[in-house]
């Protein structure tokens, strides 16, 4: 496993990221996710992401439960907060009260005194910016949090931030960001990657195997495979089912013959393309048993030749989503992409 420097930041965080959405507490249960932590300390990964919303706090309880015995010094521990965790209307957001409160509970959970990584999980446009900042800040001066990054913000979200930070004097500076990115869904190419790259900011990907769609899986006509993320219960099927369409399915198998060609599994073909754009530090893997853990973790150190990547681009074509106003807007997919309602 390599590491990368998260930005232009001091810290190193591991080329592939453990994430527990939709797993730990909600699909699997303690003893599975006990053994993926595992598995994933094993492969060399020494990053971590969680959220307080995942499985209502739920996932940061596994997951600290999980960490207990390990050398905390030895670890990189990323938890976000904005989303819904509650019904009072002070449950959600970005205001000072719940900046706070929910850093105070996910320290609690995680049972850890502080987070290398505090990330506003999505932008508030109901709280000043400025009171946002200064909160992440204070928790960045009191010790509690070590860096800070957004997620799922625009490029005009984050250069608004960056410049008040510094108007401001503050301390803390946005050193990642966590946008969805994957073969086929690219919105971040055109805006937000190019100012993150200018401003030092790392990336931290989630759903680089687009919910699974991408290690080819699923095929077209057919019903989804037992034990898989589409079949389960919770929410995963209502997020995966915006790519599960046959003309999208039926592209991705003709990748196959490239992943053979280059020896990898399909998992591992679509996290090495994620690893090899430029500003991304780490990508996030989920899993619900320790060899799916093992398996993406080979990605790790991987790097494709320029004719894998051109090959790549030819197959998936026009159903790769470029398109920058989508940024922020995870379910908002291209309608080729989608299994019809019928």
């Amino acid at each position: 496993m390599e590491h990368r420097r998260l930005g232009r930041s001091g810290l190193y965080v591991s080329e592939i990221t453990y994430g527990n959405w939709l797993t730990h507490g909600e699909l699997v249960d303690r003893e599975a996710a006990a053994a993926c932590v595992g598995a994933a300390l094993d492969a060399g990964i020494t990053t971590f992401d969680t959220a307080d919303v995942y499985a209502q706090g739920a996932a940061e309880r596994v997951l600290g439960e999980a960490l207990r015995a390990v050398r905390r010094e030895s670890v990189e521990i990323a938890t976000k907060v904005c989303l819904p965790v509650g019904d009072g209307a002070n449950d959600r957001g970005l205001s000072r009260k719940h900046v706070m409160e929910s850093c105070h509970a996910s320290l609690r959970r995680l049972d850890t005194d502080y987070v290398d990584v505090y990330q506003a999980h999505r932008f508030d446009e109901a709280t000043p910016l400025d009171e946002t900042l200064v909160a992440f800040d204070d928790l960045v001066r009191q010790g509690k949090v070590r860096y800070l990054g957004v997620s799922e913000w625009t490029a005009a979200q984050i250069g608004s931030a960056l410049a008040l930070a510094d108007q401001l004097g503050l301390r803390g500076r946005i050193v990642s960001n966590q946008p969805q990115y994957n073969m086929l869904w690219r919105v971040i190419e055109p805006e937000v990657l190019p100012l993150c790259r200018r401003e030092g900011i790392g990336q931290f990907v989630f759903q680089p195997l687009a919910q699974g769609v991408l290690t080819a899986k699923y095929r077209p006509g057919e019903q989804a495979p037992a034990g898989s993320r589409a079949a389960s219960g919770g929410r995963a099927p209502r997020f995966i089912r915006r790519v599960l369409g046959d003309s999208l399915l039926a592209r991705v198998q003709r990748l196959r013959p490239v992943a053979e060609e280059v020896g990898t599994s399909m998992a591992q073909l679509a996290i090495a393309w994620t690893l090899q754009q430029e500003g991304v530090s780490s990508a996030i893997i989920g899993a619900s048993r320790p060899e799916q853990v093992t398996e993406n973790a080979g990605a790790a150190g991987l790097r494709l030749d320029a004719s894998v990547l051109a090959r790549i681009d030819e197959v998936l074509g026009d159903l790769i989503d470029l398109d920058p106003s989508k940024t922020a807007q995870m379910m908002a997919v291209k309608p080729e992409w989608a299994r019809s309602s019928g």
